[in-house]
């Protein structure tokens, strides 16, 4: 159902590979210059999901940001057990920041899964020394237990299978959206509680009768477009000489 939703108009997608992760750059025609980007981490359960299936969100970063959106086709369960989602998340990072994107006016942003990935690739990040992203945008992130496909055997309590069970401290400021009709309203809460007692910039947005990761359908419901124009004004607040479409 998700391929099913348009990007916007004027949004181009063309294939790509950064730090050897294949998926996509999407592009808006007002894109900024080539020192900022997004690094999108597509939803999915692990197991599913595309950035051909995400692109009513990315294109909509795309344009709001003014950025070079880059969505990861990182490997999935079962064949890529964890954690695969998270090395490629981190080396997808890296080789953005290898082709010149600034790593402190870039992002890293997902939904449901990929939230969770978002959050673990930056705790590695953080471990490695490597230059952390401005901020997180993090859309029904799915941060506790995970799949049992995508554990492979390994511990559910592993802080990057499950982040809200990690050090958070350090982490850059994260913007959280969740729905009050879905089931993993209690990850976004618990992830924005830990993030703030570790003394993490964090902010939660709930949004009344909205559904999991209900942005994908922005330009057809009109929450996930006042959710995706929060997302917008909350990257550039965080973000040198931030773009946001009007």
């Amino acid at each position: 159902m998700n391929a099913l939703m348009p990007a916007p108009r004027g949004v181009t997608c063309e294939a790509a590979v950064c730090g050897n992760v294949p998926g996509e750059f999407v592009t808006g025609r007002s894109a900024s210059p080539v020192d900022r980007a997004v690094l999108y981490l597509h939803g999915g359960g692990y197991c599913m999901g595309s950035p051909a299936s995400h692109r009513a969100i990315t294109g909509d970063l795309a344009v709001r940001f003014g950025a070079r959106v880059f969505a990861a086709d990182y490997r999935l369960a079962p064949e890529a057990p964890f954690p695969a989602a998270v090395d490629d998340a981190v080396e997808a990072w890296r080789g953005l920041l290898s082709e010149g994107f600034v790593p402190g006016a870039s992002v890293i942003a997902g939904d449901s899964a990929g939230g969770g990935l978002a959050v673990a690739a930056t705790l590695c990040l953080r471990e490695m020394g490597l230059p952390m992203p401005a901020a997180l945008v993090l859309f029904s992130p799915w941060a506790e237990g995970c799949a049992r496909a995508y554990l492979a055997g390994g511990r559910a309590d592993d802080p990057l299978a499950s982040p809200v069970l990690a050090d958070l401290r350090g982490l850059p400021p994260t913007l959280i959206q969740a729905g009050t009709d879905e089931l993993l309203l209690p990850d976004a809460r618990h992830l924005h509680a830990a993030m703030t007692d570790a003394g993490v910039d964090a902010e939660l947005q709930v949004y009344p009768g909205c559904w999991h990761a209900f942005q994908l359908h922005a330009g057809m419901l009109a929450d996930a477009d006042r959710a995706l124009a929060a997302a917008g004004t909350f990257i550039s607040a965080r973000t040198p000489a931030a773009i946001v479409a009007t």
